[in-house]
């Protein structure tokens, strides 16, 4: 799709208060390797991000590897996850992506977009998650609920599917900055512009905000 120069240029003044507010922006969830921000991203499902780190904490101390999950009692994973949430479909999402990691992939999560969401109970979103924050690899924009919202607030995108607001956003913003783009988003959202009641009053952004479907706009 063609975008206007003058639609780059308020998504350009968009990137740079970010910028300017939130410099050190990065996924809230707790991992060290490719595989643990994987199974914390499947975790995150209807799940704060404070829950999973509270439950991976323990979780990443017993299942070390691929196989660990692939081969556990899925009483056993399901207990250790339970608190945060459809623990019954987590569990199958979990245990069918690591035993096909193993069948095809020997083990290693690839570092491809089409092969990542081939994989069960990965979808768009966590697949661009695992590339962009374990990887570097700018696969797209991770569109979640924060996002979708800002997104539309802002006037970026009219669309109300995450593949289609992703798309815009990526028809906006350069390359270089899908992957920060979305963790300022997503900080953003959390502090200032929440879902009920934004507090536009101290928001770095308001200056060019059209508040998109905000009541009051105040």
């Amino acid at each position: 799709m063609a975008v206007s120069a003058a639609a780059k240029k308020f998504a350009g003044q968009v990137s740079q208060l970010l910028k300017k507010h939130y410099p050190d922006a990065k996924c809230s969830l707790n991992f060290s390797t490719p595989l643990e921000l994987l199974v914390a991203t499947i975790l995150s499902a209807q799940c704060t991000d404070e829950r999973v780190n509270l439950v991976t904490r323990e979780l990443f101390r017993k299942y070390k590897d691929v196989a660990a999950y692939a081969e556990a009692p899925p009483k056993d994973l399901e207990k250790a996850i339970q608190s945060t949430g459809f623990f019954h479909n987590k569990t199958k999402s979990i245990q069918g992506c690591c035993e096909t990691l193993l069948e095809r992939y020997n083990g290693q999560i690839p570092q491809d977009i089409g092969k990542l969401v081939d994989l069960p109970g990965i979808g768009r979103k966590t697949a661009n998650v695992i590339l962009g924050t374990a990887f570097g690899i700018a696969s797209g924009v991770v569109v979640d609920t924060h996002v979708s919202r800002l997104s539309q607030r802002l006037g970026l995108s009219q669309e109300k599917t995450a593949e289609k607001i992703e798309q815009d956003l990526m028809d906006q913003f350069p390359k270089k900055e899908w992957i920060v783009l979305s963790h300022r988003l997503i900080q953003h959202g959390r502090k200032v512009c929440a879902a009920r009641k934004p507090s536009c009053g101290k928001c770095p952004l308001e200056a060019i905000c059209p508040k998109v479907g905000v009541e009051g706009k105040g």
